[in-house]
């Protein structure tokens, strides 16, 4: 029977954005003459052309930089779901009959409106002529 051995260590994976974040922030501080953490050659620094991100990238897979990322959870709730409650919606007789007697009801209270004629009109345009000018 084989035994199942416990990690001591628990290596964090990151995200393509986390790994940038961290990648930039590195890479900052080295462009700002922060110390190397780890011993690098002039051969290699050569290499890599004193890139600050290579660096950086070097230093994250080598594991020695100090930085991780808290990942928060979203809290559990424990409780019933609420059902929504249907509400019966009315049949298409009953919404065309309430359409007519409201329909009715306007046309009782209403005034009925006749066209106007251009000859009303031009007779109402005279009038107000005739009060304004004297």
């Amino acid at each position: 029977m084989v035994e199942k051995t416990k990690m001591t260590t628990q290596t964090q994976i990151f995200t393509k954005y986390e790994k940038a974040r961290i990648l930039g922030a590195r890479a900052l501080q080295l462009a700002m003459n922060a110390p190397l953490l780890l011993k690098v050659s002039e051969e290699d620094l050569a290499k890599v052309n004193y890139d600050v991100l290579k660096l950086a990238e070097i230093e994250l897979e080598s594991g020695v930089l100090p930085i991780s990322i808290k990942k928060p959870f979203p809290e559990k709730k424990e409780g019933k779901l609420k059902r929504e409650v249907a509400v019966p919606r009315p049949s298409d007789k009953k919404v065309e009959g309430a359409e007519e007697s409201e329909e009715e009801k306007i046309s009782e209270e209403g005034e009925i409106m006749e066209l106007a004629n251009p000859e009303d009109e031009g007779e109402a345009s005279n009038d107000s002529d005739e009060g304004g000018e004297e």
